[in-house]
């Protein structure tokens, strides 16, 4: 099982700012360049951003769509990269003291990555996931704190 967690020394209000904004996702999201909207209000359920990806001098585009959301603790995300196939990222953040535990559960559910999912797979998303959340904690802990008024 390919779950992580990271504790960002920042609060929930603070983690969900940055998850709530769909353009800043090539930010702390391992391999994306850049992201745009494409469908609804993210993170609104149904709501979609398409994202590019460079592997060396390739290009390869793909959307990730809302599949879940409850603010300011879930969300739940489809990523469909086309022919590498779709993974379900499951995004929990908690409050833990005055800072916030971001915990990450990926499963491939189509794809080569679904239909070779294994143990070897999962230490692959589970370096990922560490680089991932390191890069979430980076962005969160460099933004402007949120405040009551502004939350």
């Amino acid at each position: 099982m390919a779950v992580r967690h990271r504790l960002i020394k920042r609060s929930v209000a603070d983690v969900w700012a940055v998850l709530a904004d769909g353009s800043r996702y090539g930010d702390w999201v391992v391999g994306t360049s850049d992201s745009e909207p494409r469908e609804g209000d993210w993170p609104e359920v149904g709501s979609s951003i398409t994202y590019t990806v460079r592997v060396g001098w390739r290009t390869l585009s793909g959307r990730t769509t809302v599949r879940r959301c409850e603010e300011p603790g879930i969300l739940e995300l489809e990523a469909d990269s086309g022919w590498l196939g779709a993974a379900r990222i499951a995004l929990d953040v908690r409050p833990w003291g005055e800072y916030a535990l971001v915990i990450v559960d990926e499963h491939p559910l189509t794809g080569p990555g679904g239909m070779l999912h294994n143990a070897a797979v999962d230490a692959l998303i589970q370096l990922r996931h560490r680089a991932m959340l390191a890069r979430l904690a980076d962005v969160v802990e460099k933004s402007p704190k949120r405040t009551y008024e502004s939350a």
